[in-house]
């Protein structure tokens, strides 16, 4: 199965803002950090800033968010919003990347991250940002 929820980026205040959606949504809230993956080129200053924050409602809502770190460029012209698609069904989300990658710019390419899934981001021939991570630590 595969899901579509939008996910939001944040200038170093995505865990203030995840925490005020739930707040206002109720549900259960998960987060990671970049320390706990120890990702590369973030700075102690940063570890602790969100990597993956993730709210699921009661009303079925998933908002997802994360920080930018400040050696990535931060692209605030889509107001912060990215649409996430996410699943297990390996053949489906890749043919949904190579649809959307056609005419469009991989500006990360779908490959095993870190935690074990495939993750890469691009943005479709009209500018419209989207990342993908296809769970079960599928190769890219």
């Amino acid at each position: 199965m595969a899901l579509l929820n939008p996910y939001l980026s944040f200038r170093g205040n995505a865990r203030e803002a995840m925490e005020f959606y739930k707040s206002v949504f109720g549900g259960e809230l998960t987060v990671s950090t970049f320390g706990e993956y120890q990702m590369p080129g973030i700075g102690a200053d940063e570890a602790d800033k969100i990597m993956h924050g993730q709210l699921t409602t009661p009303a079925g809502f998933t908002i997802m968010g994360s920080d930018t770190p400040s050696g990535m460029p931060y692209d605030d012209s889509t107001g912060g919003i990215t649409v996430s698609v996410s699943g297990d069904t390996e053949t489906e989300l890749r043919g949904y990347w190579d649809g959307l990658a056609d005419g469009g710019e991989i500006t990360m390419p779908l490959e095993k991250a870190p935690w074990g899934d495939s993750f890469g981001q691009l943005n479709d021939r009209y500018g419209t940002p989207w990342m993908f991570n296809i769970s079960g630590g599928a190769q890219g």
